[in-house]
């Protein structure tokens, strides 16, 4: 894997981003956000599922308004989500989000800008410039003809021109598309030329069945050419789903640990235990444990005292029963009907 690249440093609340610090996972809030107690509640959920930023969308001045009770309590650093009115920006600033997603170049007047710049630079909020493909300028898709990696970074660019006029240099970027290929070579392309840190992601890549392949794939090799230093999973389910899924990439490339690596078998002829069922269950078990550990749920005696043995904890079934390992070692012989509470109990002891 390559080294990450070495990109500019700046804080969103009391999160460290780009430089040095670990890969952060974001997620959005999916409530009305004007539905300030709703949209809190959804916050927390997620910031015990682990997520780190929180993005929120501001469509309208009353969502702009609800940010003063939602910021002062939300246990994540808040990102504004503004497009085309300054107002919002402003409101949202004035209510004290830690950054703001927006694009300078769609907020109309200089004057405006420079507003939103001043007040964002009193309150040392950073700006996420937040390209599409899906919303590129008209003068970009009339010289490229449709949206290609070439035009969404040269999107980005003419924003950050803006920015970087007004001195303003607190700048995060993003470079999405729904299409794995694009998104790769826009950031590729960014990356090679600027320094600033990027956040990465696949847009509106879809449910789950099909949005965590395209996410795995693209994400997965953005970071393991060392682009990204913040992330968000784009999924049509649950956002803790996406921090779920965000998490498991990382800790696939062994960029953050956290909660349970699992390992199952995926069944054979030789598997003579019930066990989809059985690392089903196993899974969701281990949903609230925080702690990096890894446990193997294996079904016969050919791979599985292997595997079990290298996890952390582990069983490893035979006919009708199953050995449960701790720390590579066989700690007991339970019946297969006992197999989940035998394994949960020893992870349990350990936490």
């Amino acid at each position: 894997m390559r080294q990450r690249r070495s990109t500019k440093e700046l804080n969103v609340g009391n999160v460290g981003i780009g430089g040095s610090h670990p890969i952060s996972v974001q997620s959005m809030t999916k409530t009305d956000t004007r539905d300030a107690e709703k949209t809190l509640n959804q916050i927390t959920s997620l910031a015990c599922a682990g997520c780190e930023i929180i993005r929120i969308a501001v469509p309208d001045m009353e969502a702009a308004e609800a940010l003063s009770m939602i910021v002062p309590k939300s246990p994540l650093p808040v990102i504004a989500d503004i497009h085309f009115d300054w107002r919002l920006a402003l409101k949202s600033l004035e209510s004290g989000v830690h950054g703001l997603r927006l694009n300078p170049g769609n907020i109309g007047a200089r004057w405006k800008v420079e507003e939103v710049v001043a007040a964002a630079t009193e309150r040392s909020v950073p700006i996420r410039i937040g390209v599409n493909a899906g919303s590129l300028e008209k003068h970009l898709l009339d010289k490229y003809g449709h949206p290609t990696p070439e035009a969404i970074v040269e999107s980005a660019e003419g924003h950050i021109s803006i920015l970087e006029e007004l001195g303003f240099n607190a700048i995060k970027v993003s470079l999405k598309a729904s299409d794995v290929l694009k998104t790769v070579e826009a950031y590729r392309i960014f990356s090679a030329k600027h320094d600033y840190p990027l956040h990465i992601g696949i847009s509106e890549s879809g449910p789950p069945s099909t949005g965590i392949i395209k996410s795995s794939v693209g994400l997965g090799v953005l970071l393991y050419e060392g682009i990204g230093d913040t992330m968000r999973v784009s999924l049509t389910s649950e956002p803790e789903e996406e921090v779920r899924v965000a998490y498991e990439i990382l800790k696939s490339l062994g960029l953050r640990e956290r909660g349970a690596n699992l390992i199952s078998c995926p069944t054979c002829g030789r598997c003579e235990i019930d066990m989809r069922p059985l690392a089903q269950q196993v899974q969701d078990a281990l949903k609230n444990i925080t702690k990096p550990v890894t446990v193997a749920v294996m079904g016969c005696v050919v791979n599985g005292p292997g595997e079990a043995r290298e996890a952390d904890f582990g069983v490893a079934g035979g006919k009708g029963m199953g050995l449960v390992f701790k720390k590579g070692e066989v700690v007991k012989k339970v019946k297969e009907e006992d197999l989940l509470s035998a394994l949960m109990d020893e992870i349990n002891r350990a936490e």
